[in-house]
């Protein structure tokens, strides 16, 4: 039985720890320069919007509502990721970032954690618009409150980019895992939160589908010389 564990541990979270362990044990915390700089942006953002000077200057960059135009909360999606939820401890914020954007940077490099960052964000924040035009009725719906929902912190895309890590390096279960915590999640608790980060599973997932039918597209096919391939581990 142990030896059935083991063999299934290697397979799913072998090439995983790997290169996350190869890239620390070489390069230490300088594998990590975006995660780190995320990790103290969130923690000054938390710093200054506790203040009474700091509040609203936080809330002008970094906050986004779905009552909010759609330029604006487009303007602040990106520094939204790095703005805490106000009524969670910060600490489970900066435990996500150095956890799931430290293995994301080592595993797909800091533009590309970034860029998947930011996409899961932005299906969570567009999800929220459309399902308040849906209404509560429905099984997508949000009720017409949430639109005035301070919407920021880093779990829609801490969801999203371990759903996609683990698609890269094939942890199967371990991204199904995930999903199913989500789906619970918003069984046990049908919030706006909850369902914003099904949204940001189902960006991830389309984004998934596209890369793995243009892999299979090109299998077979030499790279262009000097052409960087796209298969992991992809360093910063």
């Amino acid at each position: 039985m142990s030896g059935t564990r083991g063999a299934f541990a290697r397979r799913e979270w072998g090439p995983l720890f790997t290169t996350v362990r190869t890239a620390l044990t070489a390069r230490r915390w300088r594998a990590v320069p975006m995660t780190l700089a995320a990790v103290c942006l969130t923690a000054l953002f938390q710093l200054v919007q506790n203040q009474d000077w700091g509040y609203q200057p936080v809330q002008d960059i970094g906050s986004v509502r779905a009552e909010d135009p759609l330029w604006l909360a487009l303007l602040r999606t990106p520094l939204s990721l790095f703005v805490p939820a106000l009524d969670l401890p910060v600490w489970g914020a900066l435990a996500q970032v150095l956890l799931v954007f430290g293995i994301a940077e080592i595993c797909l490099g800091r533009w590309r954690t970034l860029g998947i960052a930011y996409l899961a964000t932005l299906a969570g924040t567009l999800y929220a618009r459309v399902g308040i035009a849906l209404g509560p009725e429905g099984p997508l719906g949000l009720p017409a409150s949430d639109a005035r929902v301070v919407d920021t912190g880093p779990s829609a895309a801490v969801v999203g980019l371990a759903v996609y890590v683990c698609w890269r390096y094939g942890a199967v279960w371990t991204g199904g895992a995930v999903v199913v915590a989500m789906v619970v999640e918003v069984i046990v608790k049908p919030n706006l939160a909850g369902k914003e980060h099904l949204a940001a599973i189902a960006g991830i997932l389309v984004l998934i589908g596209v890369q793995a039918w243009r892999e299979r597209g090109q299998e077979g096919v030499e790279p262009r010389p000097g052409a960087r391939s796209w298969k992991p581990p992809i360093k910063s």
